[in-house]
């Protein structure tokens, strides 16, 4: 459940590995308890169930994933919510003191195995509508030959996204939140465990549009990098601020765009750095390529800080 707005209480999340053309793709129910139910489509394209056991699909079977990446899950929180204290105000301050410390504590796991295995792992937040698709599909195919890269693309619903990041021929992980605003520790945990990304690599997260309740939400990356495009308007920072707070990296994405709408955008960078003097800015067109090459260069310098042994980079 969402700590701001309750929105994915009682939502069904999906994880669907769209495999390549040799392997068909899997789709992945998760339930509350951490069972995944697991059954297989001759294509990748993900079906909507009311009842899975009523589905029609005769090979389902259950599993529940555990490794060192991925631990059960910590038993029965519901019934672990403390007594209401103080009318309705006192328990649900408990409530989100309770799941952003559960959350926060499967983030510090990932952050750990992200630096045990030297792979720079990436939280993609936006509104939707910035062309965070389309510049993650840009990045991908431009340096894809250098870095390996792999995707866990979230949404409330659909595949389109991770298609077209698997037309890239990029490793991709679709996780459906439902009525989820957001991505949570515990859905990328399960996501690596299907990517299996190797060593001295990069993870990409494309977050669920919205600016808001991301922002609360340690997934255990290096940074998040938080995009805008020039149609949004240039006061978002300071509508947002949390979300361009909590970012090491702000992307101002359509700048071949400028000539056509009203946006400021030395105001724009003004606001960001009000909001965060610390954030690195790169403006960009991903459609033109304008300005890419800075935003490549910061990410193989990110790449360099973490791996150890640098003759084991696949670039120089």
């Amino acid at each position: 459940m969402c700590v701001t707005c309750g929105c994915s209480e009682g939502a069904e999340v999906t994880l669907n590995y769209l495999g390549t053309e040799e392997e068909p793709a899997e789709h992945r129910h998760v339930l509350a308890d951490g069972t995944v139910i697991t059954h297989t489509h001759d294509h990748a394209e993900t079906h909507e169930h009311d009842d899975i056991a009523e589905s029609g699909y005769k090979s389902v079977t259950t599993t529940v994933l555990s490794s060192p990446l991925n631990p059960p899950i910590l038993g029965d929180f519901e019934n672990s919510v403390p007594p209401k204290v103080g009318g309705l105000g006192g328990r649900k301050h408990t409530l989100e003191q309770n799941l952003l410390a559960k959350n926060d504590q499967l983030a510090a796991q990932n952050r750990a195995w992200f630096q045990e295995q030297e792979i720079l792992g990436l939280n993609l937040v936006s509104s939707p509508g910035s062309g965070k698709t389309t510049l993650l599909t840009r990045t991908i195919r431009d340096l894809q030959e250098q870095i390996p890269i792999s995707v866990i693309e979230g949404d409330q619903a659909t595949s389109n996204d991770a298609q077209r990041i698997r037309e890239t021929g990029c490793n991709v992980v679709q996780i459906n939140t439902g009525t989820g605003c957001h991505l949570e520790a515990a859905m990328i945990q399960k996501g690596l465990n299907e990517l299996a990304p190797s060593p001295r690599s990069m993870v990409m997260i494309e977050n669920v549009g919205n600016l808001v309740c991301p922002a609360l939400f340690d997934l255990g990356e290096q940074a998040k990098v938080v995009i805008l495009s020039v149609t949004e308007g240039e006061d978002k920072p300071i509508k947002y601020p949390h979300m361009f707070r909590a970012s090491q990296v702000m992307i101002l994405n359509k700048i071949d765009l400028l000539p056509y709408v009203e946006f400021d955008r030395d105001r724009c960078v003004e606001y960001a750095l009000k909001v965060n003097p610390e954030l690195k800015i790169f403006q960009v067109s991903a459609t033109t390529g304008e300005g890419l090459e800075d935003w490549y260069d910061w990410l193989k310098n990110a790449m360099r800080s973490l791996v150890k042994n640098h003759e084991l980079m696949f670039y120089k």
